[in-house]
């Protein structure tokens, strides 16, 4: 028993760097139907642990072989989890020094990006008074590279008006998405991947389906004007937020992109 309470500095190590893990994990599935089994998962293999340590070998051997056996199981349930892990390590971006250390900052709550947010919102404003479509998404440490051959390359400094140009219903450039990387449009008409989660509320149509797919695969954040009633929508990680509050909408972002 004393044996067991023999703490060394490698044992300490060990216990937080599978905590760090753990956490990032949980940060990665939260707001997700998967965090319920990851969960679950976590909850027997504690158990199992236990079981080691008590010593009661038929449990814990029938553990240790559900655990060794779902492997298969939980690459196919956490497939898009997994993607979105793999693409937020080893993404596409790392050949500058800039983006490399973006890709460095995946392990921070937020992200630091050099984006004009009143721009951003003004832009934002005028078109849900006018009631004008947008899908905007801004790239955080997620290269978007795979997404630009779907639309049109675009390599220009952001501003409220050319936002609004690109959007307005005449525009050949409307249709799609707009990715922003830090306060430059680096695409226009970008073909977005469509979520088929069965969570998505009926009323939301394809626009918001699009950006709750890239915020399912990617740590993208999504801002959405509804061009039936004009609000303002945010999301980021497969959650949706809807701001009436337009003070409360900068503030959020200015706490998240910059």
């Amino acid at each position: 028993m004393l044996e067991f309470l023999d703490f060394s500095f490698l044992d300490v190590l060990d216990i937080l760097l599978v905590a760090i893990l753990i956490y990032y994990i949980y940060k990665l599935l939260k707001g997700t139907v998967a965090i319920n089994i990851f969960i679950g998962i976590a909850f027997i293999f504690l158990i199992w642990k236990v079981t080691q340590i008590l010593k009661m070998e038929m449990l814990s051997n029938i553990l240790g072989y559900l655990l060794s056996g779902g492997v298969i199981a939980l690459i196919i349930v956490f497939q898009q989890e997994i993607r979105k892990f793999l693409l937020m390590i080893g993404t596409t971006n790392v050949s500058s020094r800039t983006n490399f250390l973006k890709q460095l900052k995946f392990l921070k709550s937020e992200i630091t990006l050099e984006t004009n947010v009143e721009a951003l919102l003004n832009a934002c404003i005028k078109m849900s008074k006018t009631k004008t479509g947008a899908l905007i998404v801004l790239e955080r440490t997620n290269s978007l590279d795979f997404l630009i051959n779907t639309g049109d390359s675009m390599n220009a400094e952001m501003n409220e008006v050319l936002l609004e140009s690109i959007f307005y219903k005449n525009s050949p450039l409307h249709d799609g998405a707009t990715i922003i990387r830090d306060n430059f449009i680096i695409a226009t008409r970008v073909i977005l991947p469509v979520s088929d989660s069965e969570n998505i509320p009926s009323r939301f149509g394809l626009r918001h389906r699009a950006a709750f797919g890239i915020s399912e695969k990617t740590d993208a954040l999504c801002l959405l004007v509804s061009e039936e009633t004009g609000e303002i929508s945010y999301i980021k990680d497969g959650n949706f937020e809807l701001y009436a509050d337009y003070n409360e909408l900068t503030d959020m972002l200015r706490r998240v992109i910059q």
